[in-house]
């Protein structure tokens, strides 16, 4: 492996690294992050693109898109109790499978977690307009200037924020779900029915290379529950509570989301309706323009939900990096900032800000480059996760999945396929931004392999004041004392780059 992480202990601290404070617990985890995953925005705003693309196969994608979630959360789950890390999948990877594929981890995650806020934030405009016509564009902004104000507040405040605005989405979901199934036009066979209006009437059948090429959108519908991941060094006693905010946040949210697309299809008046993806038309349709509003104003504020978890998840990730010693020392400098509230309030506003400036740009091919990215992302977790149980992290206190090593071997495969199949403009695009951040590695970062990119591992308990860092040399990570603070880890010596 290249640059495989070894943890040890310097013989004389260095300054303080910042620390997160840990204020949260399983409820208040989960509640962030489902609102990342945001299920009625992402029906509302995601699931409309499949139903034109797949039809009534767009239920059975999205289950069996679910069903390889479960294999992903499985390696989230036992990486994230391994590295509770503010990092997330760029400190599992880097620790288990090298810092270079970390790095790039980083940045696949990065580009995900930067570009889908504003695409969704671009929505509320077309959910407000029972009340107010709106500009897109300039609505998209103001959702995302809105959620970097609350991203500055304390991480306890926006978990309540947060839950009020999650169970206003999930009632928006239900509502469609039961108006599906009691004005269904067509029996639970048409979930598999795999059809799809075509041009001028006619009906097309959606192929199994469809189904494969559409999973990548599907692992983005459920993808926010990483978040929990990313939430890792706030939650309370990490090592437990990980893995229960993942895999329950997987199962809530694929409920909320299969339920209604299952009801949608079922109570679509016609195929070439239910291509069109118009659901807040369908809702007026099955019951009146009153409800059909509601219903869009509880997605508007969704979408303003996922906007507040996105911009807190982002700027975790940014003010981890920093703190890793990924940028120039006067980037990291600032990135690294802690405000009154104890959020990173610089990281904060870095990505909030152009969040707002790109909901002014094109984006409309961005989904696919999602998909990509997400794919991509997921694979390189699974290769960890295969790595996860070698040397001293085998014998590490974690959760540990069932049916180790077949579930990340099988994981591993499909998405690769899955990759093979997505179309090769996205994968040129994301291929090209990932060639630009390993020539980044290459010139910057791995000639400063003992002072660049040294991936924190933090205690289970409260950070204290003087973290210790990890020299290039160092004693096994089983050395490394029960209580302390976060841990900077480079490459061992000669490792090879």
């Amino acid at each position: 492996m290249t640059d495989t992480l070894q943890k040890s202990v310097a013989d004389t601290p260095t300054a303080p690294a910042p620390g997160l404070k840990r204020s949260i617990g399983v409820v208040g985890g989960t509640l962030l992050t489902l609102s990342c995953v945001t299920p009625a925005s992402t029906l509302f705003v995601v699931v409309p693109d499949l139903f034109g693309s797949l039809g009534t196969a767009t239920a059975l994608t999205i289950a069996i898109g679910s069903l390889l979630c479960i294999a992903v959360a499985f390696c989230y789950s036992e990486l994230g109790t391994l590295i509770p890390s503010a990092g997330g999948e760029y400190a599992m990877v880097s620790t288990m499978a090298g810092r270079l594929a970390g790095w790039l981890v980083f940045v696949l995650s990065l580009l995900v977690v930067m570009i889908v806020p504003p695409v969704i934030a671009m929505g509320t405009a077309d959910y407000l307009a029972p009340i107010v016509h709106l500009d897109p564009s300039l609505t998209g902004a103001g959702v995302m200037l809105l959620a970097t104000l609350a991203g500055l507040l304390d991480l306890r405040a926006n978990a309540w924020i947060t839950g009020i605005f999650l169970v206003l989405e999930v009632i928006a979901a239900g509502v469609v779900a039961l108006l599906g199934f009691t004005h269904g036009h067509r029996g639970v066979g048409s979930l598999v029915s795999l059809q799809v209006a075509g041009e001028n009437g006619h009906t097309d059948t959606v192929t199994a290379m469809l189904v494969v090429s559409g999973l990548a959108i599907a692992l983005f519908v459920t993808q926010g529950f990483s978040t929990a991941v990313y939430l890792s060094e706030e939650l309370e006693n990490p090592r437990r509570n990980v893995a229960r905010t993942v895999l329950a946040t997987l199962a809530i949210s694929t409920v909320v989301i299969l339920v209604p697309v299952a009801a949608i299809t079922m109570g679509a008046a016609d195929l070439q309706e239910l291509t069109g993806g118009d659901i807040s038309a369908m809702v007026t349709a099955w019951s009146n323009s009153a409800v059909g509003t509601f219903v869009s104003l509880c997605v508007a504020l969704a979408i303003i939900n996922a906007g507040i978890v996105m911009v807190i998840q982002n700027s975790r990730v940014l003010f981890a990096s920093a703190r890793d010693k990924a940028w120039p020392d006067p980037v990291n400098t600032v990135f690294s900032r802690l405000g009154r509230f104890g959020s990173p309030w610089v990281a904060t506003l870095a990505v909030g800000v152009p969040g707002a400036l790109l909901c002014f740009v094109n984006l409309d091919t961005l989904y696919g480059v999602t998909g990509v990215s997400v794919t991509g992302m997921y694979l390189l977790v699974a290769v960890a996760a295969l790595l996860a149980r070698r040397g001293s992290h085998k014998h590490t206190s974690a959760w540990r999945m069932p049916l180790w090593p077949a579930v990340p071997v099988l994981l591993i495969a499909v998405l690769a396929y899955i990759l093979t199949q997505q179309e090769t403009g996205y994968l040129l695009w994301t291929g090209g931004i990932t060639a630009a951040a390993t020539l980044y590695w290459a010139l910057y970062l791995r000639p400063r392999r003992d002072t660049r990119w040294l991936v924190t591992i933090p205690a289970d308990g409260q950070i204290p004041e003087t973290p210790v860092t990890v020299p290039a040399q160092g004693i096994p990570a089983q050395g490394i004392p029960a209580q302390g603070g976060p841990v900077h880890a480079p490459v061992a010596d000669g490792a090879q780059g």
